[in-house]
């Protein structure tokens, strides 16, 4: 499986330990974010994010700025995207279950390395519950 990560500046450090955490599982990473600490706008890692994932390139993405707020904005101006900005594990499940999200959003700056690596790993593997949800997804997109 393909997973697309993206990045600022405030989410280099943990996107380095997040692919290292998914290629060890055995995943292919799409790395769209910056490799440094120098300030950088996140709409220019976020947008090809969400292309990915999008495209079918990428079967999810992960992405992270400091709130998680301006990455996940970015990403859902996307009509095929549903990204969600969770900061624990409770969020993470019900986002997968009822939302369907197709991208995890890190606030980098509120929550531990350990802690985002656990949210990755719930994401990736906790099933869309489908019925009643399904209804309710389809009436997001305002495309028409």
């Amino acid at each position: 499986m393909t997973i697309a990560i993206g990045n600022d500046h405030a989410g280099t450090v943990y996107k380095f330990e997040i692919i290292k955490h998914l290629e060890n599982k055995g995943y292919t990473v799409l790395n769209f974010g910056t490799d440094t600490n120098d300030s950088m706008d996140y709409p220019d890692a976020i947008h090809p994010t969400a292309n990915a994932v999008e495209s079918g390139k990428a079967a999810f993405g992960i992405i992270l700025c400091g709130s998680g707020n301006g990455a996940q904005m970015t990403a859902n101006k996307h009509q095929g995207i549903r990204a969600a900005l969770c900061w624990n594990n409770e969020l993470v499940v019900l986002t997968r279950q009822h939302n369907n999200a197709n991208i995890l959003t890190i606030p980098a700056r509120f929550v531990s390395l350990q802690q985002a690596l656990g949210f990755v790993d719930v994401f990736l593997n906790t099933e869309f519950e489908g019925g009643r949800h399904q209804n309710r997804i389809d009436k997001i997109s305002c495309a028409g």
